[in-house]
């Protein structure tokens, strides 16, 4: 049975994360989107397959979320130049301009939320990212 610092870390956690997943430069977009298109960004073209299993999601479901992001003209799909079988997505600029400006607008957000803390605070939350990134690593 979680004990209240589980409960209350587990909620703050959430909380942080939804509002951080709501600064965001195109609403229209769902995160599963958005996701992808911070995916092909960081780590460059991917095959359906490989983006279905980074994203733990079936093929079929990762093909719907590939298709809407080439409607909106944010990825493309082309032959893979290592093997004509295979296909290749990959961001394009306009993906990738919404990628930066999103990540933009979260970094001024979180940035204006850590001013508002006390240097107690500020300190308490500096030392406790180690123990974050093991948690979110995990």
């Amino acid at each position: 049975m979680p004990d209240k610092l589980d409960d209350e870390l587990r909620i703050a956690l959430m909380r942080i994360a939804r509002r951080v997943r709501q600064q965001r430069h195109d609403d229209t977009l769902s995160d599963s989107q958005l996701s992808v298109l911070y995916v092909l960004t960081h780590h460059g073209g991917s095959t359906l397959a490989a983006l279905a299993e980074h994203e733990r999601v079936t093929p079929p479901s990762m093909n719907r979320t590939v298709n809407c992001l080439v409607e909106e003209g944010l990825i493309t799909r082309s032959s893979s130049p290592d093997d004509g079988r295979k296909v290749l997505i990959e961001v394009t600029d306009a993906g990738t301009e919404l990628v930066n400006k999103t990540r933009q607008r979260r970094a001024e957000w979180f940035a204006a939320e850590l001013s508002g803390l006390d240097t107690a605070e500020y300190a308490a939350l500096h030392a406790a990212i180690p123990v974050l990134l093991k948690l979110a690593n995990s």
